[in-house]
């Protein structure tokens, strides 16, 4: 898998969960690394992510709540995710936007999903 996800669970409303997402050697050039998520019953949404600018950029409905970041050490992204709320129940996928190496072929590639459930 060039996405490993780690993070999520249970947590009560006002709560905090950190998600993180290791990226394989295999994705050589990285665009961008953030997050989306998925809903029940709902389309797949933008949450955030980070440049390889370094600039960020988040959903309104997470602005002032997650903090998108990237260990650039590890090949990883994190998300802190403070003030959780019921609405915030989803699937959260992992995702990169980058090349393969030896491919000059810009592509998204996806995580596992993991699953946050906001719930008193």
């Amino acid at each position: 898998a060039h996405l490993v996800e780690s993070g999520g669970g249970l947590v009560q409303p006002g709560g905090s969960l950190r998600l993180s997402c290791e990226a394989s050697a295999s994705i050589s050039v990285i665009v961008a690394m953030g997050w989306y998520r998925q809903a029940h019953g709902k389309q797949r949404e933008f949450v955030g992510h980070v440049t390889s600018g370094h600039s960020t950029d988040y959903a309104d409905s997470v602005k002032g709540r997650f903090t998108i970041s990237r260990d650039y050490a590890k090949n990883t992204v994190l998300m802190q995710m403070n003030n959780l709320r019921p609405e915030d129940t989803a699937v959260y996928y992992c995702n990169v936007r980058g090349y393969l190496m030896g491919t000059n072929v810009q592509d998204d590639y996806w995580g596992q999903g993991t699953q946050v459930t906001v719930s008193s």
